[in-house]
């Protein structure tokens, strides 16, 4: 009688179970993320340099219309470990914004330490942190290890969602939706912003449209994350430290107790 009671429960248990996992699902959505091998993963990785130039100006020809990046100062584009660029292509790239003079308040062409404008459309979200805000990759985040070598996923859920789009559209009070893989729910609000040959690179690189989102993916790493390699490199530095500490520390400890151990006491 027990046992058949406690089977019983069991059931229903997981009947319970399997009926709220796929309510969950039914209302988030599956998403499809996309790995993606960014030269910035791991632990030793490095941001490209030509690959952020690419992905600053998809940013700048694209995305920028209504998207913002009020977080990111303008002057950080000549940084090393970035894009990189030199100062005077960063003074002329400046001038295609506008910004308001604190001292008079008036608008005026921005300056290399003005900031990025604020998107310009209100629902359109700021992209400065996009990058890190988002965890693409499903599963227990609290490992850490999967972070450790593939990141968040922050820059895959960017090419996912950029490249999700399957032609299909729904027509919702009014509003046009965009079906994307890549989107929690299936349907986003945002057409496609990208399109084969949509940009052409400065450095004659091919621009697909997997490859232009891969850049301005990459490039929106670098805003969220733009001291990530002198991180990484004082991170490499404390653990070479630590590592010869415990040696030395460990010879240190043998040297003063060797005299003294196996000695009987009387």
């Amino acid at each position: 009688m027990l046992r058949k009671i406690a089977i019983t429960a069991a059931s229903v248990l997981a009947l319970s179970g399997a009926l709220s996992g796929a309510a969950f699902a039914a209302a988030t959505g599956v998403q499809h993320i996309e790995d993606v091998a960014f030269s910035f993963e791991g632990p030793f990785g490095t941001f490209d340099e030509h690959q952020l130039q690419r992905g600053l100006q998809v940013y700048t020809e694209v995305c920028s219309a209504c998207h913002g990046m009020k977080f990111v100062p303008i002057r950080s584009l000549s940084d090393d470990g970035g894009p990189n660029l030199p100062e005077d292509q960063v003074r002329v790239y400046a001038t295609q914004f506008s910004a308001i003079d604190k001292d008079t308040g008036e608008e005026r062409e921005a300056m290399p330490n003005d900031f990025f404008p604020k998107s310009a459309l209100a629902n359109a979200p700021d992209l400065s942190l996009m990058a890190k805000a988002r965890a693409g990759f499903h599963g227990p985040y609290g490992s850490g290890i999967n972070q450790f070598f593939r990141g968040i996923g922050g820059p895959e859920y960017i090419v996912s969602i950029l490249t999700g789009y399957t032609g299909h559209e729904v027509e919702q009070a009014g509003s046009v939706f965009y079906e994307n893989t890549a989107f929690a729910g299936g349907l986003i609000s945002m057409p496609p912003p990208l399109s084969d040959d949509l940009v052409t690179y400065a450095d004659g690189h091919e621009a697909t449209t997997h490859n232009m989102a891969e850049d301005v993916a990459a490039f929106l790493m670098w805003a969220a994350e733009p001291h990530m390699m002198a991180r990484k490199k004082a991170g490499f530095v404390a653990v070479l430290f630590l590592g010869l500490l415990t040696v030395l520390l460990y010879l240190t400890n043998k040297r003063l107790w060797a005299p003294h151990k196996g000695k009987k006491t009387a």
